[in-house]
């Protein structure tokens, strides 16, 4: 954490650093998550001193992890389903829509 940063930051990153390392990401992983994650919000709130168009005109990281966690999740992508498909050489797979991929592959 930059030097300056606030209480409520560093138990952020804290917190980020030890769900990666719970999920299995490396030490080293897991601090690059948690310092990018901590940065962007710092970014966003006006807490930093510089800050990218990205960091303050993309959604946020809460949100987007939350799109992430499967609740309302809406599974794999088509491309991954698609990937699936290929390597199991399901025919007709071209033709198929995300929702047609999943019925083939029982998901």
């Amino acid at each position: 954490m930059p030097s300056g940063s606030s209480p409520k930051r560093e138990r952020q990153y804290e917190h980020i650093k030890k769900s990666a390392e719970d999920r299995g990401e490396s030490t080293g992983r897991a601090k690059e998550i948690a310092s990018r994650t901590v940065n962007k919000e710092r970014a966003r709130s006006g807490e930093a001193r510089q800050r990218s168009r990205t960091s303050t005109e993309d959604m946020s990281s809460g949100k987007r992890g939350g799109q992430r966690s499967g609740k309302g999740s809406q599974g794999p992508t088509y491309d991954q389903l698609y990937e699936e498909a290929k390597k199991k050489n399901v025919h007709g797979r071209s033709d198929m829509n995300k929702a047609q991929l999943q019925r083939a592959l029982g998901k």
